[in-house]
């Protein structure tokens, strides 16, 4: 590999700035693709997207603490900047933004916070409390910084990305939020930085979470409980999975939807496979 083919790494906020404005001086777009790092295909995938859309290209790694609750894995989140730089060898990316904690967090953890509202405390946010507001306002400050014309973020976090969408129209933002399709393994299991914590016997488990969503599409037709019985039928049938959450909910407010309702839902899903903590989600329409 050629290091020429290596993104430029940026390391504060004062040299993505004057890189951007340079960039943007020229009569330059900028696509900003936010990551927490430990890079696989589904975030090549946001990257090949953002490359079709803007001229540069910045992928932002940082393992945010604010979105970290103090039983979660903030600590053992797996971490390699150089591998995250060679898997964007070859991609079309300008620059890599890799600031440290005490770049974003100066004086500690921020006072003043983006609040995901009620939705904050559903879902993801029911077992995780304060997860999202962390997300929001580590966001807004990237979107801030970078100021990019386009940010792109993955389907497979379907509630960030309705919360990102809500704040950018709700804080007349003037990035445009672009989501791209979940890439799956040739399994089904949705890539994921925390994939890498499954062993072989519980990478077998997990598949049951794809499965699952299959089946509740496969029942969509014939209305909410179906789908439920279908997707809980799949899931009870390993023990190695405990299911959090399944939930049914509409694409345009992700709230729940009524017994009666009729049309697009998107299907939620999170469940833990040994120690490891997994989420999918797919849409389908109930006849």
């Amino acid at each position: 590999m050629s290091a020429s083919t290596l993104p430029d790494v940026e390391t504060t906020i004062a040299g993505l700035r004057e890189r951007l404005d340079s960039a943007r001086a020229a009569g330059s777009t900028v696509a900003l693709v936010p990551t927490m790092g430990s890079l696989h295909e589904g975030h090549l995938a946001l990257v090949e997207h953002a490359r079709e859309v803007a001229d540069v290209v910045i992928v932002s790694v940082f393992v945010n603490p604010m979105q970290f609750g103090p039983t979660e894995d903030f600590e053992r989140y797996p971490r390699d900047l150089d591998a995250d730089r060679e898997a964007l060898a070859g991609h079309g990316v300008d620059a890599l933004f890799a600031p440290t904690a005490d770049e974003v967090y100066p004086t500690g953890p921020v006072a003043t916070r983006v609040s995901a509202g009620n939705l904050g405390g559903m879902y993801e946010g029911r077992s995780r409390a304060g997860h999202f507001d962390g997300v929001l306002t580590v966001v807004a400050k990237l979107l801030n910084i970078a100021q990019p014309t386009v940010a792109v973020f993955g389907e497979k976090d379907a509630q960030q990305v309705f919360l990102v969408q809500r704040m950018v129209r709700d804080l007349d933002m003037r990035t445009r939020i672009d989501v791209v399709e979940t890439v799956r393994a040739d399994d089904g299991l949705a890539l994921s930085s925390r994939n890498a914590y499954l062993d072989e016997r519980y990478r077998r488990a997990a598949r049951t979470i794809p499965d699952a969503l299959e089946a509740a599409e496969s029942a969509a037709d014939r209305g909410i409980d179906a789908v439920i019985a279908a997707a809980q039928g799949v899931l009870m049938g390993s023990n190695e999975v405990e299911l959090d959450y399944f939930a049914l909910v509409r694409p345009d407010t992700f709230q729940s939807i009524d017994d009666d309702y009729h049309g697009p839902a998107r299907a939620l899903i999170a469940a833990r496979v040994g120690t490891t903590r997994l989420i999918d989600t797919t849409l389908l329409h109930l006849a």
